[in-house]
């Protein structure tokens, strides 16, 4: 396995992925590719529906190995997603694939309609999401999609944190029978802990490490910055924090979340998406519906012009870090 791209993470965050025995992993991307290819050779009723994104979903092997199970349609991501719920209708196990940026922009109608409203269990899988694409800029930033996809009925959002709960939700989503958005990025990351002790189901939470001072609830890419950052609060602060991963977003596990804002002194929530319509969001509407008061902060993305640069500039520049999670921890907890 290739070691988490150095730029990702500082030396400070290395040494402390180190000492907690974190294991180098690959992008989640990569994985997705390797599950999916494991899945067809066993069923040749699993497709891959790609728009011009072979390379970039890494289904190259895909198409080399199974040519009758991959149909592309070039730059075309309407023509994407009907072909694919046409196929879904027939039986099919579908996964259409294209860059989150443009999946779920170009092709929101179709989305809406032809897959969720109609009921075709097209598994749609947005790559490259979040910042992935960095310095190409806001164009190419899928820092929308959870809030638009949010709003659609019947259709389950899943954003994996590793390389495990990637494996797992693209086996769940064959598997599932209903309309699915899975969210994959390109950075390589490490293997969190918990396989065993929470394991991966759709629609439940991951509880990676207890404590009762802060929880760090996060998706995706995120959840291993929020992990590290509670390690390193032990080591300097004292502070006992909780890492909660949210691998499925839509549906929240409620019991995950009310369990964290009444246990702990403060919630926070972590995300590789805009502030407004994500997972903070989502989170803050279950603890206010349940009348409590918890201290609670949602670290993302502003509603700002995004700044330019690699994905770490831009996770480093707003805070989701090690560093800035921990400092940002310190702050709610001094707040009144």
């Amino acid at each position: 396995m290739s070691a988490p791209a150095p730029s990702m993470y500082s030396d400070a965050a290395k040494q402390t992925a180190a000492r907690l025995g974190l294991k180098p992993g690959r992008a989640n991307l990569e994985e997705f590719a390797d599950t999916l290819l494991a899945l067809a050779r066993a069923d040749r009723n699993v497709l891959a529906v790609t728009s011009d994104s072979r390379g970039s979903g890494k289904l190259g092997p895909f198409g080399q190995a199974l040519p009758q199970q991959i149909v592309e349609l070039g730059i075309a991501e309407q023509n994407l997603v009907g072909v694919a719920a046409g196929l879904a209708s027939v039986g099919k196990t579908v996964f259409a694939v294209s860059p989150a940026c443009f999946l779920t922009a170009r092709s929101l109608e179709q989305i809406k309609n032809d897959v969720a409203y109609s009921d075709n269990p097209v598994n749609l899988v947005g790559i490259s999401a979040g910042v992935s694409y960095g310095a190409l800029g806001t164009t190419h930033h899928s820092l929308h999609d959870f809030a638009v996809l949010r709003a659609i009925n019947n259709l389950t959002i899943v954003v994996p944190a590793d390389n495990y709960e990637t494996r797992e939700a693209v086996r769940a989503a064959a598997a599932h029978g209903k309309p699915a958005y899975l969210r994959f990025g390109k950075a390589a990351l490490y293997t969190l802990p918990g396989e065993v002790t929470a394991p991966f189901a759709l629609g439940k939470a991951r509880v990676l490490r207890e404590g009762n001072d802060v929880a760090f609830l996060a998706t995706g890419e995120t959840v291993i910055h929020a992990l590290l950052a509670a390690a390193h609060l032990e080591t300097t602060a004292n502070l006992q924090c909780r890492v909660v991963s949210l691998p499925t977003l839509k549906p929240l596990d409620p019991t995950a979340v009310l369990a964290a804002a009444r246990e702990c002194r403060a919630v926070i929530t972590a995300e590789e998406h805009m502030v407004n319509g994500g997972l903070g969001e989502a989170v803050a509407g279950v603890i206010a519906q349940a009348g409590l008061g918890t201290r609670f902060k949602i670290v993302g993305i502003p509603d700002e012009y995004t700044v330019t640069g690699s994905q770490a500039d831009i996770f480093r520049h707003y805070g989701i870090s090690m560093e800035g999670l921990a400092q940002t921890a310190r702050e709610v907890l001094r707040s009144t």
